[in-house]
């Protein structure tokens, strides 16, 4: 058994969270279908209980990275290995992963412990142990007194849980969740990334996460890694993906971010490349204003304004020639001041150590530029 259960609210793991064996291990990794090159030779290394998220848009190989780690595609050249053993060809019986989907694929007609038994009713464990592991896992959910309820008497984020539950009841020593909270409201969808979070630390396994959400993988990420294209542009913490994006993929995908390259970087910046600077590192000033030696400056006029209630977003026209986004939160300023601003002329200002140097896309370097 990899996890074993203390107490309703403490779970320890066999594999502990101090073990060098990475969960996962992905060496030169390619997925083909056809002349389709899905995932394109990928290397990969997950913490053990580690929250590890895999970010990208639709068609960047996310899911079928995760579906070769679960099994149920088989790469077409490299390796696969859980807790070092390889399992390249080993069918998804075989693999000590579950995973949970976005459709949550519970059973109608069965009753939520019902649900939540099933896999170990497959494994054929019976009466007093069954019920006690399927008591615990609606426990970590915080679902226990529900076992006597249908799926269609829960909420969207109450099936949810039920799914995480009958994952969980398998005690496997990695959990593969293929954008488990797409189908929820944005509401109950934020409110699900913390109690996942939660249950995650609580239990301690590995848990890797699909998400085509960047702010799913900033909130619950410890590391996550950003695909494009069937590659891996980059992995980082969610600070070091979002404060220092590699690439100019990076760079839009997660988070807004304004770039500056050619003519306009060597007039702004100093030296030609591509840079990006985050909206929220601008401030606005007024035309005259003089910066100091560690801030670069430029100016131009406020083309649009958009209030968003606890912010207002601006984009300005900068003479050099590039349209940048500005993010200010509304401390003092009205929706009605904010709007009358369309059309002034302003100075823009931020930090020269905000200016990151972005490589190429596919390309592994960037540095912030003073």
């Amino acid at each position: 058994m990899n996890v074993a259960v203390v107490g309703p609210d403490v779970a320890v793991t066999a594999a502990t969270a101090t073990s060098k064996q990475p969960s996962v291990q992905l060496q030169g990794v390619e997925k083909r279908f056809g002349d389709v090159v899905a995932v394109n030779s990928i290397d990969l290394e997950v913490k053990d209980g580690e929250f590890f998220s895999m970010l990208g848009p639709s068609g960047s190989g996310k899911t079928t990275t995760l579906r070769m780690i679960a099994g149920f595609e088989l790469p077409t050249s490299g390796r696969v290995l859980l807790h070092g053993r390889d399992v390249t060809t080993a069918p998804p019986f075989e693999r000590d992963v579950n995973t949970v989907f976005q459709d949550y694929a519970l059973f109608p007609h069965m009753t939520v412990g019902d649900n939540v038994a099933y896999g170990l009713m497959i494994k054929k464990i019976k009466g007093k142990a069954r019920q006690e592991r399927v008591d615990e896992a609606l426990r970590m959910v915080r679902l226990n007194g529900y076992e006597k309820r249908r799926p269609s008497q829960l909420s969207g984020g109450q099936r949810q849980r039920v799914a995480l539950a009958r994952a969980l009841v398998n005690r496997p020593r990695v959990l593969l969740l293929d954008e488990p909270l797409g189908a929820l409201d944005l509401r109950l969808r934020e409110e699900m990334q913390i109690e996942l979070k939660q249950i995650q630390q609580q239990v301690g396994i590995t848990f890797i996460y699909v998400t085509h959400d960047q702010g799913e993988a900033l909130t619950m990420s410890d590391r996550m890694a950003v695909f494009n294209q069937g590659r891996i542009e980059q992995i980082g913490t969610p600070a070091e993906v979002y404060e220092k994006p590699l690439t100019p993929f990076v760079a839009g995908f997660v988070g807004t971010s304004n770039l500056i390259k050619d003519d306009a970087a060597e007039a702004i910046v100093g030296k030609r490349g591509i840079f990006t600077v985050r909206p929220e590192k601008i401030r606005i000033g007024e035309p005259d204003e003089e910066s100091a030696a560690d801030e670069t400056s430029a100016l131009g006029s406020i083309a649009k304004v958009v209030y968003l209630g606890p912010e207002t977003r601006y984009l300005i026209d900068l003479d050099a020639g590039p349209q940048l986004v500005v993010d200010q939160q509304n401390l003092r300023t009205s929706s009605s001041e904010a709007l009358a601003l369309e059309g002034k002329k302003v100075r823009l200002v931020w930090k020269r150590l905000h200016n990151l140097e972005l490589g190429s896309e596919g390309d592994a370097s960037g540095s912030a530029v003073d």
